[in-house]
């Protein structure tokens, strides 16, 4: 069920296009069909009157022919009526079977203005001993006669011809619908594609400043926030990398004093761990301060990614007594960016580096890679002391660590900031849950390819 309602969404989710498109289409249907109800419903008196003086019209031809010609060519007249006119003349008898007009409007009205003309005793049927047609009752002197009518004759059209124009019109006026909804989405588009390439901190092209003058404002406000944002982005980066120079340079001339002096082993080790903490503080700020790559036009081997960065960070958590294990699935691909995926792993490793010890000090990192569905799900986890549920919102914010950190343990709080901004970019997520183990398990999540 919950894979049926995803399916339901993912087809509702029309963009502004689709959404105007079909708006204006439904209303087409819907004024056109009222229209052809009020042209039908307006076209029914005049062409039941129309209908009703030419039946009159061969009734009273037919009435004069048989009144001033001979008895004996009666039969003559009635077969040149039906050969060359079309008019079909039979005998009315007492016992000829005859069936009302069905309720229909136009057969009724056609039926009640004969009878305006002829008197309300004027017979109309609708089949006279079972044989179809529009019958209408006559009396030459005192015979009587059936006036017979093919319905194709007389009716109205309204067959493949209205069903030509109609689809017709509605072609034409959906053609003209995809041109006007085109006319205006085609502006916001743009921006939507101009916002996303904003949103992910790249540069995008200006936008055309012309146009209506709502669409011209809006264009003209939006590249001066992107050349102000930009500006903003240009101006941060130089300043972070001016102060990444000035701090680390004199740190280097202080671990080269340091390294010099005289002081004993105990003090020289606490001095060079504070400043590892301040140079790593300033790497997480020019990591973090550092814009995403720009997402790949194709898919990336995650498999092989991991699998030779793996390898780096195996050899460096061992330097530092712990382990690093893999299981990573092959053949799995994402379109991201192969060096975001490596920051992002790096930084989540380096995080269970730093917090991910256990009760006896010992670091035990695993690292996996499998495919579910559409999704390839990467876990990175710890056995340290984890975190709490309340907590993760909070962590993930920049510049916020956990209790544990708080005390003798450096960083800037960057690091799962920097992940998920990095994953977000290529269209991933990043989860914090508890690992079954003990300890925690960063999940990050990616669209497969």
């Amino acid at each position: 069920m919950p894979n049926i309602l995803n399916r339901a969404r993912a087809h509702a989710n029309i963009g502004l296009f689709g959404r105007t498109f079909l708006l204006l289409v439904a209303l087409m249907l819907v004024s056109l069909l009222a229209w052809l109800q009020v042209f039908f419903s307006m076209e029914v008196g005049p062409r039941a009157s129309q209908m009703a003086q030419r039946v009159a019209t061969a009734i009273n031809i037919t009435r004069t022919a048989l009144a001033h010609i001979p008895d004996s060519d009666h039969s003559q007249l009635l077969l040149d009526l039906a050969t060359n006119e079309g008019i079909q003349v039979y005998p009315r008898n007492t016992t000829d079977f005859a069936q009302p007009i069905p309720n229909d409007e136009f057969w009724l009205r056609v039926a009640s203005n004969i009878r305006e003309r002829y008197g309300p005793d004027t017979y109309v049927s609708w089949t006279v001993n079972s044989i179809p047609g529009f019958w209408v009752g006559f009396q030459v002197d005192d015979a009587a006669y059936w006036l017979v009518f093919e319905r194709e004759q007389i009716e109205p059209s309204r067959g493949i011809e209205w069903v030509g124009w109609g689809a017709t019109a509605l072609l034409l006026s959906l053609i003209g619908a995809a041109v006007s909804v085109g006319f205006v989405n085609r502006p916001l588009s743009r921006l939507a594609k101009a916002a996303q390439i904003l949103s992910r901190g790249h540069a995008p092209a200006m936008l055309p400043e012309t146009g209506p003058k709502e669409i011209r404002d809006l264009n003209t406000s939006f590249n001066r926030m992107a050349r102000d944002i930009q500006q903003t982005q240009t101006d941060r980066e130089i300043m972070l990398a001016g102060i990444s120079h000035d701090l680390r340079t004199p740190l280097t001339r202080m671990r080269l004093e340091i390294e010099m002096s005289g002081i004993s082993e105990e003090a020289r080790a606490a001095i060079d761990d504070d400043l590892a903490q301040i140079d790593h503080s300033i790497g997480q700020l020019m990591e973090y301060a550092r814009p995403p790559s720009l997402q790949p036009s194709e898919a990336s081997n995650v498999s092989t990614i991991l699998s030779e960065m793996l390898e780096r960070e195996r050899s460096h958590t061992a330097t530092l007594g712990g382990e690093l294990r893999s299981s990573i699935s092959p053949g799995l691909f994402a379109r991201v960016s192969p060096l975001d995926l490596t920051r992002a792993v790096s930084n989540l490793i380096e995080n269970a580096r730093r917090y991910g010890r256990n009760a006896d000090g010992q670091m035990q990192i695993k690292v996996s890679l499998q495919g579910e569905g559409n999704r390839l799900i990467l876990d990175v986890s710890d056995q340290g002391p984890g975190i709490r549920p309340d907590d993760i919102e909070r962590l993930l914010r920049p510049f916020s660590r956990g209790e544990s950190a708080r005390t003798g343990v450096s960083g800037a709080g960057l690091g799962l900031a920097i992940v998920e901004r990095l994953l977000t970019h290529a269209g991933g997520s990043l989860k914090l849950l508890s690992n079954p183990g003990g300890g925690l398990l960063a999940r990050i999540e990616l669209p497969a390819a």
